[in-house]
């Protein structure tokens, strides 16, 4: 039995996985020919980088803003949120996917969500419906889509809007369409880590015309496509995106379909090396309306009771020391962050409970998306540590 690298025995690789951003003289190329054209602000690269990337998914509209944050803001307005609507939301996600229902003037509701695929679980949404709701927005967690047949049938029976929080899931399809274009609209981040990046940026994406007009308005200091310049028809903000970031994300989105059909590629094969392994219990949940997926994380959860005497921490520090970049993702679900626990926010969150999140906080591995760029072998090499290290268990035990 090989030695664990945490115990100074040599680990399974040295070389590091490929790094983040992906981006050659293309990028500099493009960003030189807006520097030098002088023409820095909201032109041509924005409205053509809003055509393809709405073209990619398979949605009528793009509207491009500063951020994913932004995004999820300006759909919930455009979905006419509004102070005291409520918004169910799951609480195993980003704060934004809940803060920007806070900061339109609603309500989010935790809903929890499904061990199996981390995403809203649907009967628990329904159980939290009240007169009050007004939407639902479901996260893409992982890139893996929600049932979204389901949350659209839903959604017309009870007069909701379904919005998409997209941000993990460029490239995601739902029987051939791509996720943010299936319910009434959806939100994508360009910030730095995400698979498709400019550093920051944002876009939401819809097939209603009315939609895309108001989330226009917002990110356009209210203005109208019929009025003139000085002529503001809402209470809108600037959250434009500039034409250097735009030049940059036309330039990634070339790459994007080939990068992540290779991350399917290699997290199919770390499923079919992992899948029997004590204790690793894999996101495998199959279902043939999920034409592609996005990975903008390998998510799997170590499920402590089955390794006696290893934390999670300890096997995710155990990974790292062979050369496998695995993090523990959210330490709480949001409801417990400090910022929910304020009077200030109209609503009592203390006596919130969705287990399932808690906890997925205390199992949740990730290995993040670069990881999956590499070769099959780097892929292998996941593998071969995790099976070194649950070899080793015993002497790893605290």
């Amino acid at each position: 039995m090989a030695q664990l690298a945490i115990h100074g025995g040599t680990p399974v690789r040295t070389a590091p996985y490929p790094g983040w951003p992906v981006f050659d003289e293309t990028e500099v190329q493009r960003v030189t020919e807006v520097l030098r054209s002088g023409a820095w602000w909201y032109g041509e690269n924005v409205a053509r980088f809003e055509e393809e990337y709405a073209a990619f998914q398979g949605a009528r509209y793009g509207v491009t803003c500063t951020n994913g944050t932004a995004a999820l803001e300006i759909a919930l307005q455009a979905c006419r949120v509004s102070q005291g609507d409520e918004v169910i939301v799951p609480p195993y996600t980003f704060i934004a996917t809940a803060s920007a229902v806070v900061r339109t003037g609603g309500t989010p509701v935790f809903a929890d969500i499904e061990l199996e695929t981390a995403n809203l679980d649907i009967e628990d949404v329904e159980a939290k419906l009240t007169d009050r709701t007004k939407a639902v927005l479901p996260v893409h967690f992982a890139g893996l889509p929600v049932d979204m047949d389901a949350y659209n049938a839903l959604g017309r029976e009870k007069g909701l809007a379904i919005i998409e929080d997209a941000c993990h899931s460029w490239g995601t399809q739902w029987k051939g369409k791509g996720a943010g274009a299936l319910g009434q609209c959806g939100a994508f981040s360009f910030q730095m880590s995400k698979n498709i990046t400019a550093g920051e940026g944002g876009i939401m994406l819809t097939d209603d015309e009315g939609i895309a007009d108001a989330a226009r308005s917002v990110t356009n200091c209210g203005r109208c496509k019929s009025g003139g310049w000085y002529e503001h028809t809402l209470i809108g903000t600037n959250l434009r995106m500039t034409e250097i970031q735009a030049a940059i994300l036309r330039v990634q989105l070339t790459r994007l379909e080939e990068q992540t059909i290779r991350r399917e590629e290699n997290a199919r094969r770390l499923d079919a090396r992992v899948r029997g392994i004590p204790g690793i219990r894999i996101i495998d949940w199959v279902d043939p309306r999920i034409t592609r997926r996005s990975y903008h994380m390998y998510s799997f959860r170590f499920t402590a009771e089955e390794w006696p005497g290893v934390s999670r921490d300890r096997f995710v520090a155990a990974m790292q020391a062979e050369g496998v970049p695995v993090g523990a993702g959210y330490p709480y679900p949001l409801y417990k962050n400090p910022v929910f626990q304020r009077p200030e926010l109209g609503r009592d969150y203390s006596d919130v409970s969705c287990p399932n999140a808690e906890r997925m906080c205390q199992e949740a591995c990730w290995i993040m998306h670069p990881a999956l760029l590499g070769s099959p072998e780097d892929t292998d090499d996941i593998a071969r540590a995790m099976e070194k290290v649950r070899d080793s268990a015993q002497a790893l035990a605290e």
